[in-house]
């Protein structure tokens, strides 16, 4: 599957960014806990060049704690500061300046040898649609300065904010790039709600998300949705949809003659996991090779 999906205002913002990189003393990439690898933008390497960077993993309250412990190993292996943080309710949040401080510490201090106060922190925070940025930002200003919404593209230009006396941000709209070669990475994104339902079917997304719940999260899936069995094959998609039915029928969502409204169901199944109601769940881990095989989180009984 590749999908195609560069907006013109993407287009522009990637430029943009590039444009005001001399400004910048650090930038802050933002990614999503649940999907840390899907929501990283291969373009930002070459977007950032080798400015410092600190790598915030967002919305880890959705996230499966002990796989969060993961990537951030994973990340710091790839020698990046790192920091799990929850920008809805502010956890870990105030820590942002003073790591970048740190990160920059070398800077600061040849400047104090020479007598020059340093500035405040110049800091350019990019990610991709809907990865929290806006919301990120209104918790460090203090004040509801950044538009935030639950769909991407809300942000459309860019824009200087104060984060107390020690740090300014520029906002960025979410760049996501050209086109996602890896059908996996889509289905992932989608299922977090950062690419619009219109370029992926709806029903597919809900297919690809059942099954990987029922291969991985099966107690949180049985239990949320009252189902009495798991898959005997997760290979069988007969069996993806049987559960999805059960699901429907669970929930009344019923069409004449008693058959079950799968897009209606696919659309309770996605809002419902992206809220959180089926507990914390990270879709990708940093070693593929536990995804089926392993038992990361100690959640992969289906009995």
């Amino acid at each position: 599957m590749t999908i195609q999906w560069f907006p013109g205002h993407m287009t522009r913002a990637k430029r943009q960014i590039q444009d005001k990189l001399k400004l910048i003393d650090i930038a802050i990439e933002l990614l999503d806990a649940r999907v840390p690898l899907s929501s990283r933008n291969p373009m930002v390497d070459e977007i950032l060049g080798g400015k410092p960077r600190l790598i915030v993993l967002n919305k880890s309250d959705l996230a499966d704690p002990k796989i969060t412990e993961q990537w951030i190993a994973y990340f710091k292996y790839e020698g990046h500061e790192v920091i799990s943080v929850d920008s809805s309710t502010g956890t870990r949040v105030s820590e942002i300046p003073v790591m970048a401080r740190h990160i920059l510490r070398e800077k600061i201090e040849r400047q104090l040898s020479k007598g020059i106060n340093p500035r405040a922190v110049r800091g350019l925070i990019v990610g991709i649609p809907n990865v929290g940025k806006s919301t990120l930002i209104n918790r460090l200003a203090g004040r509801n300065i950044a538009i935030t919404g639950d769909r991407p593209g809300v942000t459309k230009g860019q824009q200087w904010i104060k984060v107390g006396t020690e740090m300014e941000l520029l906002d960025t709209p979410g760049i996501l790039w050209p086109k996602f070669e890896d059908m996996l990475v889509g289905y992932r994104l989608a299922m977090t709600g950062a690419i619009k339902e219109q370029v992926l079917n709806i029903e597919d997304i809900a297919f690809f998300a059942v099954r990987d719940l029922a291969d991985r999260y099966w107690p949180a899936l049985k239990e949320r949705f009252e189902l009495d069995k798991p898959p005997a094959d997760l290979e069988d998609a007969d069996e993806i949809v049987r559960l999805m039915e059960e699901i429907g029928r669970r929930r009344g969502c019923l069409l004449g003659g008693g058959r079950v409204d799968l897009e209606k169901t696919s659309g309770i199944i996605l809002r419902e996991l992206r809220a959180g109601k089926l507990g914390r769940i990270t879709y990708e881990t940093p070693y593929p090779a536990e995804t089926r095989s392993g038992e990361p989180n100690g959640e992969r009984s289906r009995e």
